[in-house]
């Protein structure tokens, strides 16, 4: 299927099959976009038939009835065109390096973190946006399809482009780094996120997180967060790569360090020092940990070649991701309740920093503080102590109710005094309705835990207590 007339292709026949050094079934093609999910193929689209649990050839018959272009795929198949390769993941990944090699001049940008990540490369997006046409992740494709589906699709008139890169184990970053070839690299944070596959804890998520800076070259920027303990591990690691380090925190030596932090109705104002210099901006993000977040977007625009203005501009108006802070009001008898959607991810940072939030920000009177959390995940033997330690955080943000759902949340409802105990359940479905009926108006709710717990189930219940509800504030 031909490009729409006025459009360039995003892929010729001869560049793919160049990129896999695949052989061609079928006539030529030119593919407008490019995905391995055949419930969103696009007219014009490339479509990869990944094996995985199931076997995407098995679905080029629907790609190809929904207009695909042509197939990616391991062998002949009816319907369209097929370029052929022994390995559609090794043929995506040779796309990948094509599309980066064939537009030098993008420059390129790679987030991860332990917290923050795909918010934080968001931002940036927003920040590139607004300086020329950019690319950069979607959703949270920030594995080992992730990637180079993102670096795949890189139009050829980008002029800049921003990759999120994850990890559950060490060893995953340093090749999509690589592959990604970055000309700045941040680590938002390290913390104790996926501590069970390591068995040095902390310490070997830190040291997988420091492999985004192995796709540096010389000259490259490393933007690093100068209040984590493995500041000085991650500096030396980049280094290594002949990177230049930037430091962004609450820490005198960070070349941006944040002064303060204000949450507002709808946002925040932040100061900050930024290379000596003092400066005063809002953000659409009310979030303690949106200080720091935001240094690390304005250094990371700085090293991708975006003023500081376009980047503030972003900021002020960049609005929280669903299920990362995202705000609504929902109506109820007599008046609304505030409901904060922090149901996407958890971890122990992040709970600390969305409770201080919480803590930061006082109800309308007669309203409460309240929480709903579920299980964190994947935090080895220390689960039940991380869990139970949250009692802390809870009392020092003064939350009035709590609602806990998991097996692991049940050690912080033994920690919890019996005047803060709203409710506790197996599972999040058991809890939701009864957070539903305690909520009253002038309430401040929030909804957190790991996607894995179903936080976002009793987000969903508070939500639709409003026919309204998902209109953000």
């Amino acid at each position: 299927m031909p490009a729409a007339a006025g459009t360039e292709p995003l892929w010729t026949t001869a560049e793919v099959l160049t990129a896999t050094d695949g052989r061609l079934e079928g006539l030529a093609f030119e593919a407008t976009g490019i995905t391995f999910d055949s419930r969103e193929v696009q007219p014009g689209d490339l479509f990869v038939a990944l094996k995985g649990v199931r076997d995407g050839h098995d679905f080029v018959g629907q790609a190809f009835a929904a207009g695909a272009a042509a197939a990616l795929t391991e062998r002949p198949v009816e319907g369209g065109p097929a370029v052929i390769v022994p390995d559609t993941l090794k043929g995506l990944e040779g796309l990948a390096a094509f599309a980066r090699d064939r537009s030098p001049e993008v420059r390129r940008g790679a987030v991860t973190g332990s917290v923050g990540k795909t918010s934080v490369t968001q931002a940036i997006r927003a920040g590139l946006d607004l300086a020329g046409p950019a690319h950069g992740s979607v959703k949270s494709f920030n594995n080992h399809i992730g990637v180079p589906l993102t670096l795949a699709r890189l139009p050829k008139g980008a002029q800049r482009a921003v990759f999120e890169i994850g990890m559950n184990h060490a060893g995953e970053i340093a090749p999509l780094s690589r592959m990604v070839q970055p000309h700045a690299a941040c680590v938002t944070t390290v913390g104790p996120v996926h501590t069970e596959n390591f068995p040095d804890g902390e310490a070997g998520v830190a040291a997988a997180k420091a492999e985004i800076f192995e796709g540096l070259g010389p000259g490259g920027v490393a933007v690093i967060n100068g209040d984590v303990r493995w500041f000085d591990m991650l500096k030396q690691a980049a280094l290594r790569q002949g990177a230049r380090v930037m430091s962004f925190g609450s820490d005198e030596t960070c070349d941006a360090r944040l002064l303060d932090f204000q949450p507002e109705a709808g946002g925040a104002r932040v100061s900050a020092r930024i290379w000596g210099r003092d400066m005063v901006y809002t953000l659409a993000q009310s979030g303690f940990h949106w200080g720091a977040n935001s240094l690390a977007v304005l250094l990371m625009l700085d090293a991708l070649d975006v003023p500081m203005e376009t980047g503030l501009a972003a900021l002020s108006e960049f609005a929280p991701l669903a299920g990362r802070g995202r705000e609504m009001q929902v109506a109820l008898d007599g008046g609304v309740f505030t409901l904060i959607d922090e149901s996407y991810n958890a971890n122990p940072l992040s709970m600390k920093a969305t409770l201080q939030s919480l803590g930061a920000r006082r109800p309308p009177p007669g309203g409460r503080r309240i929480v709903a959390l579920t299980d964190m995940l994947e935090l080895g033997a220390d689960s039940p102590q991380r869990h139970a330690a949250l009692a802390e955080a809870i009392e020092a943000a003064d939350v009035d109710l709590v609602f806990l759902a998991g097996r692991d949340m049940k050690h912080l409802w033994d920690a919890l005094p019996s005047d803060r105990r709203g409710g506790y359940a197996a599972a999040a479905a058991d809890i939701a309705p009864q957070a539903a009926q305690a909520v009253r108006p002038g309430d401040l709710v929030m909804v957190k835990g790991s996607n894995g717990s179903k936080a976002s189930v009793i987000a969903k219940a508070l939500a639709a207590l409003d026919a309204a509800a998902g209109e953000n504030v």
